[in-house]
Order: C-alpha cells, then sequence, then structure tokens
C-alpha cells in the first residue's frame, strides 16, 4: 500500500493520523507550526482516502495501523510522536498495543477507546451501504452540524468550509470500507493500562460524537497522562481552535521532552 502524504520540517519525527471522513489536509495548522518549530511531521491519508488508493470493501483498524508502520520503516522513522483524531486516535491506540517499541509519545485527540453498542455497531454497516449507494454528499451535510460546535459554525466559515469540503470529497468506497472495519475492532480501553509514553488527551468542550466523558475514561485509565479541554471546540478542536489546541500540544511535547 502507498500512501500519499506530506512531509515537512526536520526534527523530532511527529506522525498525525486523520478521522473518518477527512484527510491529511485536516492537520494542515499543526503540521505547519510544528515544522516550523523544529519537529519533522508526517500527515498521510490513510487508504481509501484523500489520494490514497484502495480496493478494500472493509478495512480493519489493524490494516490502518500496519500502513503507518509500513509507512514509518519507508521514512526510516525508528520512533516517533504519534497522534490522531477520532478514528485516527483508535488507529493509534491499535498501533501503540501493537508496536509499542515505536512510539515515543501519544496524542489522543477527541477519541472513544471502548466498543459500539450493538446499534450503534449496526448504524456503521448501514451507513457504508448507504454512502456506497449514494454518495458522500447527503453523509457529509447530515454530519456536519455535529462535527463542529455552533459557536464554530457561526464565527468561522473557513473552517466550516474545510470540514465540508474534506466530507463530500472523501471518496466514498474508501468511508465505506472504514466504517465495514471499525465496527469490528476491539476494546481498546484495556490496553491504555499498557500505554508506558507520555499521553496528551483533547477533548473539545462541545463534542457530541466522542464528549469529554470519553476523554476523561481515557485519561484515567492511561498512567500519566495530560487530559486538556479545548472551550468552545465539537469535534475538530485543532480547527476549530487552533491556536488553544496547538499550544496544549506544544508544551505537552516540551514537557515530555520529545523536543526537536
Amino acid at each position: 500500500m502507498n500512501l500519499a502524504y506530506d512531509d515537512l520540517g526536520s526534527g523530532r519525527p511527529v506522525l498525525l493520523v486523520h478521522g473518518h471522513p477527512f484527510d491529511r489536509s485536516m492537520w494542515r495548522p499543526q503540521a505547519e507550526r510544528l515544522a516550523e518549530a523544529g519537529y519533522r511531521v508526517v500527515t498521510p491519508d490513510l487508504r481509501g482516502y484523500g489520494e490514497s488508493t484502495s480496493h478494500d470493501t472493509r478495512t480493519g483498524l489493524d490494516v490502518f495501523a500496519q500502513d503507518l508502520v509500513d509507512l514509518a520503516d519507508h521514512l526510516a522513522l525508528d520512533r516517533f510522536v504519534l497522534g490522531g483524531l477520532s478514528m485516527g486516535g483508535q488507529i493509534v491506540m491499535q498501533l501503540v498495543a501493537e508496536h509499542p517499541g515505536r512510539v515515543q509519545a501519544l496524542l489522543l485527540a477527541d477519541t472513544f477507546a471502548g466498543l459500539d453498542t450493538p446499534q450503534a455497531k449496526q448504524a456503521r454497516y448501514d451507513t457504508a451501504d448507504r454512502i456506497t449507494e449514494e454518495g458522500m454528499e447527503r453523509y457529509a451535510e447530515e454530519l456536519l452540524p455535529k462535527m463542529i460546535s455552533k459557536q464554530t459554525r457561526a464565527t468561522r466559515p473557513d473552517v466550516e468550509a474545510h470540514v465540508r469540503g474534506m466530507m463530500r470529497n472523501a471518496p466514498k468506497a474508501g468511508a465505506a470500507a472504514a466504517l465495514r472495519g471499525r465496527a469490528e475492532r476491539p476494546d481498546y480501553t484495556p490496553t491504555l493500562e499498557h500505554v508506558r509514553v507520555p499521553t496528551l488527551v483533547v477533548v473539545g468542550s462541545e463534542d457530541e460524537f466522542t464528549p469529554v466523558g470519553d476523554a476523561e475514561l481515557i485519561h484515567r485509565m492511561t498512567k500519566g497522562s495530560t487530559l486538556v479541554v479545548i472551550g468552545g471546540a465539537g469535534h475538530l478542536p485543532n480547527l476549530e481552535r487552533e491556536t488553544e489546541f496547538d499550544e496544549a500540544l506544544s508544551t505537552f511535547l516540551t514537557d515530555s521532552g520529545a523536543t526537536p
């Protein structure tokens, strides 16, 4: 699998994993700021998203995680800071469980460690079938009010346009394959107890998909982790409140010793 990716800057490597149904441009503010600060920032498009192709009808999170390890090997990244948001955070939890020695520090943003309810699991399958048949446009418009906060929609038309564009342009086959694979993911909650690297847990105060309580659980389960709640942000605080998000991430990287 050849992933499309951006590779900015030089120094301590940071690998950032986007969520569903987005692409690597989701991390542009962080990639640019960290590269300017002396880090090497790699932001891939997951298989089936953005410019990365896929013929899968179901893509498990273990497959996404192995793609990232293969990319790190290709780029000769032995150990790296690893971050992910939403589905990207679940892929990150999969990777650190399977390859703990590769990760120097963790960022888990607006994500959920546990299993879906039976109803939520079935909804992923149903949604996968639906977008396979009708495409992403209606799905994107339905998701948008839940993805970003009311405050963001009222004050940041640039963010709303970016998020809408990523969702509408996501390849429907790749998005559907990820939904099917994600429905079958394991419970990552027990694996958090075994994380032995500095971990930053971030969540938007208005996140409807993965509320603050989900982040608090990850924080409690991950020894020595730091929890930051970004006020006024929804599910995408890195875009909605990028200044606050970037400050939290920069402080964490400095405090954890993951400096350039």
